[in-house]
């Protein structure tokens, strides 16, 4: 779901900061058995975990310690380089940096991901540049919002592309069922 009272998307650090407040006033106000932020920033997410009634889940911190476990070179897509400057430094914190392959900005804002053709053909130049010059086994969609061309991306691509949604609504769905 899109917060209204947020930004119109994540595209700096002052967006990040701008949609935590009403973030965690709609996870206060609808009470849920576990949340998932579902922005690449992971914007809020402690707050956010010590307000909840139940576990919260950010998709880039779900995704990069998933695959951190694997033998592969990661990397992933932010669609602008602000925004890539703001998830670089979640990284370093997370200790993946040595697990990176690289990450090459799309160079789209927010209102251009709504051209699927135009994002497709960005991704398709930008992930074949990741797999063949920085040598990435893996590539991380770095926006939920671009998680209905991940299919047809890794099909192009002819290697792993992930949507970190998925993964962390999985984390979710089993830790509500195992009671956690």
């Amino acid at each position: 779901m899109r917060l209204p009272e947020g930004p119109a998307g994540i595209q700096c650090q002052r967006d990040v900061e701008q949609v935590v407040q009403p973030l965690l006033a709609r996870i206060e106000a609808e009470k849920a058995d576990a949340n998932v932020i579902a922005c690449f920033s992971d914007p809020g997410l402690y707050a956010a975990r010590e307000i909840a009634d139940g576990p919260v889940f950010g998709i880039a911190r779900v995704q990069f310690w998933r695959r951190y476990r694997g033998d592969h070179a990661l990397a992933f897509w932010p669609f602008c380089k602000t925004l890539s400057r703001v998830i670089c430094g979640m990284r370093g914190a997370m200790v993946v940096l040595d697990r990176m392959a690289g990450d090459r900005a799309l160079g789209l804002g927010v209102a251009e991901l709504a051209d699927a053709g135009r994002t497709f053909d960005r991704l398709c130049l930008v992930g074949a540049t990741l797999r063949d010059m920085d040598g990435a086994d893996v590539l991380i969609l770095g926006c939920a919002g671009m998680a209905h061309l991940r299919e047809r991306l890794a099909e192009h691509l002819k290697m792993p592309v992930v949507e970190p949604t998925q993964a962390a609504v999985a984390n979710a769905c089993a830790a509500v069922t195992l009671g956690w």
